[in-house]
């Protein structure tokens, strides 16, 4: 089993290591992850100038470019043999909900993914995480059960884990992507030349969090895992639409 191992905190993130060291002990393991911190960047790809990469002491690829940008050139070129599941994780803080959208994370696994892998994401949900170990093993369980029983391929498996020891993990349950509120996170300031800047404020809190959320289960002490589904057609909305047309 020939693992790629991405994320967007960087290639020396504590939950990357932590889960690089529990993963190559079932599986050959390549880290392509970002030079720095990518958070937010989304499914961005890297096209107005050229990409890097150098390994580091520990063997990793770090990379001058994005998520998206590590496992496209890892599968690619970086890894000597093609990968048979992409693992993004593990994240510092949660991907719930409306985060999916901006997470680099979750964009690691849908490249993986896109390229026709098993695709899976990992996050820590927390303020200031500290339990990688119970999110690398909460993930080594479930990637050996893809290992043993693959799922189709053309979802992504979005697992976000309680910041809590390993034997307070309440087990698993099967959710929905929730919603946060719609609040204005933006806080304006001035740089030392007394010029506006502004910056973009920390994540509002969960708005649609009831029974059967990603929310709810982990604020409740159970791992999240979200089967995400990439296609963006609102298959709903045809009828709608179709009506809206006929104006025309």
């Amino acid at each position: 089993m020939n693992i790629l191992l991405s994320n967007d905190d960087g290639f020396f993130a504590p939950g990357i290591n932590e889960l690089y060291d529990h993963l190559s002990k079932i599986a050959e393991v390549t880290v392509v992850a970002p030079d720095r911190n990518r958070s937010g960047a989304s499914n961005s790809l890297t096209l107005d100038q050229p990409i890097r990469a150098q390994k580091t002491e520990r063997g990793f690829f770090s990379v001058t470019g994005t998520p998206t940008d590590c496992v496209h050139l890892g599968t690619h070129h970086l890894m000597q043999q093609a990968p048979d599941m992409v693992v993004a994780g593990i994240n510092t803080g949660a991907n719930l909900g409306d985060d999916a959208l901006y997470s680099g994370t979750i964009a690691a696994a849908m490249e993986g993914r896109a390229l026709g892998y098993t695709a899976v994401a990992i996050s820590l949900n927390g303020h200031h995480c500290s339990h990688y170990e119970t999110a690398a093993r909460v993930s080594i369980n479930i990637i050996q059960k893809l290992i043993e029983k693959p799922l189709a391929k053309n979802r992504v498996i979005n697992i976000n884990v309680p910041d809590l020891p390993y034997e307070k993990i309440k087990g698993f349950k099967l959710t929905r992507l929730g919603n946060r509120h719609r609040a204005d996170t933006i806080i304006p300031a001035k740089d030392p030349k007394g010029r506006d800047i502004y910056w973009i404020g920390p994540q509002p809190e969960g708005q649609d969090v009831g029974e059967g959320t990603d929310f709810h289960a982990v604020e409740n002490g159970y791992v999240s895992i979200t089967p995400i589904n990439v296609d963006l057609t609102a298959y709903n909305s045809f009828d709608e639409v179709e009506d809206f047309l006929k104006q025309f």
